[in-house]
């Protein structure tokens, strides 16, 4: 997991692989939201799923607020 959000990093690997990809989606996912003064994150139950998230702060003329979307 620590190694998720880095370049060319997969988690799966070998003949476990039924999709392609060069590992690029996150590290991209992350480098945006940060740049964005954001955050991401990822929770992970094996045999259950993982649920990827990411906050971004949301500036408006009277105060500054944080949303959070789950996808």
């Amino acid at each position: 997991m620590p190694k998720l959000f880095q370049q060319f990093q997969q988690l799966a690997s070998g003949g476990n692989r039924k999709t392609g990809g060069t590992g690029l989606g996150l590290a991209i996912s992350k480098d945006i939201v940060e740049k964005h003064g954001g955050r991401i994150w990822v929770e992970s139950e094996f045999g259950k799923g993982t649920t990827f998230h990411f906050l971004l702060p949301i500036k408006t003329n009277v105060h500054e607020q944080q949303v959070v979307i789950q996808a």
